[in-house]
């Protein structure tokens, strides 16, 4: 059976976050940027109008999962342009690859994963080959 993706958007009327909380790997870099807007002790945790349509383009763009993406009033979702494979080992994390990829997985269905994806490499995520953050409660380092 697989698992329903969640998809969750939050507007401040000219922009919209979207998070998929599958992806999330629970870096923390968007609650540490901009904790006016993600707060995980509310709810709802993520309040846009907080900020400003710069200041989140900002912040979005710097999440490691692809978690976090963002639409623009009057326009289509947006999407990362192709751009060059790149590789990052993150230390007692997953594995980073940025860029478009297409993934086969175990029940040989292709995926299309953009920006970027994290692989887990601790071996503990329950979203295999995805990174869910387990890393962090089971203490892995590597």
């Amino acid at each position: 059976m697989s698992e329903r993706n969640i998809i969750k958007k939050y507007t401040n009327g000219d922009l919209t976050i979207v998070w998929e909380p599958k992806k999330c790997i629970h870096a923390a870099i968007c609650v540490n940027s901009l904790p006016k807007v993600y707060n995980p002790n509310e709810s709802p945790w993520i309040k846009a109008g907080n900020a400003s349509r710069q200041e989140l383009k900002d912040q979005i763009d710097k999440c490691p999962s692809g978690a976090l993406s963002y639409q623009l009033k009057n326009k289509e979702n947006i999407k990362t342009e192709i751009m060059e494979t790149k590789i990052e080992v993150m230390e007692n994390g997953p594995l980073l690859v940025r860029g478009s990829l297409q993934i086969k997985n175990s029940k040989g269905e292709i995926e299309s994963k953009d920006k970027i994806t994290a692989f887990c490499r601790c071996g503990a995520s329950n979203n295999k080959p995805y990174c869910d953050g387990m890393h962090k409660k089971i203490e892995f380092e590597g």
